[in-house]
């Protein structure tokens, strides 16, 4: 019974955490289901990229190399141009 309730647990959690994943708007770097590959970055590094997103606002996006290179969005902001 344990077992069973951990592992609920554990699956609602991982559950949880993909619907609060940011999806990426045009302009991001993985926009449109594009796969960026860092291959000299080290694995855990953050970089960020700032761009204009489509209703005018700047936009700084948060982006994580992964294990195999690739990158995940884990953050994004916006501020008026002002």
């Amino acid at each position: 019974m344990k077992i069973l309730a951990a592992t609920t647990i554990v699956a609602t959690l991982a559950a949880a955490s993909s619907a609060f994943a940011i999806e990426p708007i045009p302009g991001s770097i993985t926009y449109g289901g594009h796969v960026s590959v860092l291959e000299k970055s080290p694995v855990g590094s953050n970089f960020f990229h700032t761009f204009f997103g489509p209703d005018g606002k700047e936009v700084r996006e948060t982006y994580r190399v992964n294990s195999d290179h690739t990158v995940s969005l884990v953050a994004r902001s916006e501020s008026n141009n002002s």
